[in-house]
């Protein structure tokens, strides 16, 4: 990789793109840009020439309303092309605490949008009940017309003094019948996993992936991709290699950027990243710039919630320490 300078948004050497059409789209999740909400998504994703957004469905009342959603879409050119259904920690009791009703509204509002993909996470381990139909669901909804259902792969939640099983029916789809699946590279590096050789352990069954990178720590990071020691420019290049077709969303976080403009950088330097290795063929490689030194920490603010429920006893203890009241 060079450690070249990231070409300002308005550069034609912003976004390169190869001989033929791309097959790969590049999108920005609404997520990328907390603590700013779902607007200030479409409209950075517009001037950085993103090819679409995902929205992530949480306490961001926008991202619950497909009329306004599809007018920010309209307003900024910008398609939505997947929606994150709410099932992150923050999220819990968006839409109501009964998760799988919930998983059914994201479908809804995905046709309502034009979205053609919903990225799922698999069920607490205190949501057993809605973990003992789980597959169920997602193999029933996975049959929308014009909706994928993809399953997240996720990791064991970590704590100083213990290592937790967070999710039911687990948290690597691998070990499951989930016909599409998602891969998030911060998640792996959460797992210590490799994502290079999750393509292989997806193989057919990969249709969505989450762009962003991260160092083996506790935390669920999800820093600039080329800044941390998962292997994404090799994902990326591999993805061309073998003519996969889907969406890489750049799913970073930027909640502790001090300024618009270093917010601005980080989500540029992502994109352009992203094309650079989506590119076939021979070209210049590409690092981001370092960025300002942050502390470790969780990319959406989950980390003292997570700690609590890894040193947490029975699984009410868990679910209490989780937020779950």
């Amino acid at each position: 990789m060079s450690d070249a300078t990231t070409p300002s948004a308005a550069s034609p050497e912003a976004s390169p793109v190869p001989g033929e059409a791309q097959r790969i789209h590049v999108t920005l999740s609404t997520a990328s840009v907390y603590p700013r909400k779902a607007p200030y998504a479409f409209e950075a994703a517009a001037d950085l020439g993103y090819d679409g957004v995902e929205v992530m469905v949480w306490s961001d009342e926008t991202t619950q309303d497909a009329a306004t959603l599809r007018r920010l879409a309209a307003e900024h050119d910008v398609p939505i092309r997947s929606v994150h259904a709410p099932t992150l920690l923050v999220s819990q009791r968006v839409w109501g605490r009964a998760p799988g009703p919930k998983l059914r509204r994201t479908v809804e509002l995905a046709q309502e949008v034009g979205a053609s993909t919903v990225v799922v996470h698999p069920p607490f381990r205190w949501q057993y009940r809605y973990a003992r139909e789980f597959e169920d669901l997602v193999g029933e909804l996975d049959e929308t017309e014009g909706v994928t259902i993809a399953v997240e792969n996720m990791y064991p939640w970590r704590s100083r003094k213990r290592e937790m099983q967070a999710y039911l029916p687990g948290w690597d789809p691998s070990e499951h019948g989930y016909e599409h699946v998602t891969l998030d590279l911060s998640h792996a590096a959460v797992a210590q996993q490799d994502a290079l050789a999750l393509l292989d352990v997806f193989d057919g069954r990969l249709a969505h992936v989450h762009l962003a990178d991260g160092s083996s720590s506790i935390t669920d990071e999800h820093l600039v991709p080329g800044r941390g020691d998962q292997p994404c420019d090799k994902v990326l290049a591999e993805l061309v290699q073998r003519g996969w077709s889907g969406d890489v969303v750049v799913e970073i976080s930027t909640r502790r950027a001090r300024t618009a403009a270093e917010r601005r950088e980080d989500l540029a330097a992502s994109l352009f990243f992203a094309r650079t290795y989506l590119t076939p063929g021979p070209h210049p490689g590409y690092a981001p710039p370092p960025g300002h030194a942050h502390r470790h920490a969780d990319a959406w603010g989950e980390e003292d919630a997570r700690d609590g429920a890894a040193d947490a006893g029975t699984d009410d203890d868990v679910a209490k320490a989780a937020g779950k009241a």
